[in-house]
């Protein structure tokens, strides 16, 4: 018997078990983490995220799922399409509202089409395509989705898009210091450098989880993000009630770094934490001091990973300065569909062209490695 198809104008459709049991334990797609944007009016109509999301349903059990939106801009989704839909107006056509199946805010890779069967994955993208078409959307996109599971977009009629993330590999490192003997010489003296600036500078950092953070700790960090939206003349995504929400729905999967001077706080930063990999998230100060923001998103969080023996730090999105720190590029993929076949065509050339320039980019940070060339693996 066929799934039957629901479409979920809530997470609290469905039960966090049922979610979960699909999640395979990646918090970012959990009933947890997305229920809490939700809750605290993160998404929602107003914010211009309007929950879509689908299940199947068999024998009264959920056997797949995909968080999906329906959006009516492009902002917080870190894999740009203001070019298209500018076209769009360009010619009279409307671009929004589109679909979007994605983590809200967050550009990290994971899964995005929640079944455990190729088949299944396949049902949800015809879904999703179908209701893209019902709705007449202009476009359904998917974001960072694993990279392996690339052929089943494009066998689904959707576009390949490139992109590059920095992430940093732990092999197993005892400390720290073993970390910068892989180093060049260069990149190692800068770090040290980096880092005794901090220390001199009387600054020192605390780790804590979502259990142990304070509701005062996170209405600092909260000012930190803020801060740094503003100094970016951007407006914040997320408040406090999330950041608080989230420390008690996902406490153990948290890494909040607070750094001091004078027993007062300074800077923090947030990443999230599970299956071996660390994803560095949000970050801010309230004073400038040299080096502190490759200490507190950084170097405090690669520590962390030795302590814990994980594997792999995501660092987020944009930034060719972590390059010199230890990441290396990672090609990575999102999927496209666009309704309009001249659209869909204009676009499948330009992404061509696009994953050209990727490569060679790539190629050339590959040859500007900032390990040394008889670097051994730990």
């Amino acid at each position: 018997m066929k799934p039957t198809t629901r479409i979920l104008g809530s997470l609290r459709e469905v039960s966090a078990a049922s979610w979960d049991a699909l999640a395979g334990g990646n918090p970012f797609v959990s009933h947890a983490f997305l229920c809490s944007l939700e809750d605290t009016g993160c998404v929602g109509e107003r914010a211009g995220w309007i929950a879509q999301h689908i299940t199947l349903e068999q024998e009264g059990r959920v056997c797949a799922a995909m968080p999906l939106y329906l959006k009516d801009n492009s902002y917080g989704e870190y894999i740009f399409d203001w070019s298209w839909a500018e076209a769009h107006h360009r010619v009279g056509a409307a671009y929004y509202p589109k679909l979007l199946c994605a983590v809200p805010f967050t550009p990290v890779t994971g899964p995005r089409l929640l079944a455990d069967t190729p088949a299944l994955r396949q049902q949800l993208l015809a879904e999703a395509l179908g209701l893209a078409r019902r709705t007449q959307c202009s476009s359904l996109h998917v974001l960072l989705p694993p990279p392996e599971q690339a052929p089943e977009f494009t066998h689904a009629g959707m576009l390949e898009r490139a992109s590059v993330q920095f992430h940093w590999s732990n092999p197993g490192y005892p400390d720290f210091e073993a970390f910068l003997a892989q180093l060049s010489h260069d990149k190692r003296k800068k770090i040290r450098q980096e880092r005794r600036k901090v220390r001199d500078a009387g600054l020192s950092f605390r780790h804590l989880d979502g259990a142990s953070a304070t509701e005062e700790d996170w209405r600092f960090f909260t000012r930190c993000y803020n801060l740094t939206y503003r100094n970016h003349h951007s407006s914040p995504y997320l408040n406090l009630e999330f950041f608080l929400e989230l420390a008690k729905r996902l406490p153990e999967n948290l890494l909040l770094v607070l750094g001091s001077r004078d027993g007062q706080p300074v800077c923090a930063a947030l990443n999230v934490h599970a299956q071996g990999c660390l994803y560095g998230r949000y970050w801010g100060t309230t004073q400038f001091h040299s080096g502190l923001h490759f200490e507190t998103c950084y170097y405090q969080a690669m520590e962390f990973c030795i302590e814990r023996a994980l594997h792999r730090f995501e660092g987020g999105a944009q930034g060719e300065h972590k390059l010199a720190r230890g990441f290396l590029p990672q090609r990575l993929v999102s999927a496209h569909w666009l309704a309009h076949p001249q659209f869909q065509d204009a676009v499948r050339r330009y992404l061509v062209r696009e994953a050209q320039g990727i490569g060679r980019y790539v190629d050339e940070l590959d040859e500007h490695t900032p390990f040394r060339a008889d670097a051994l693996e730990v």
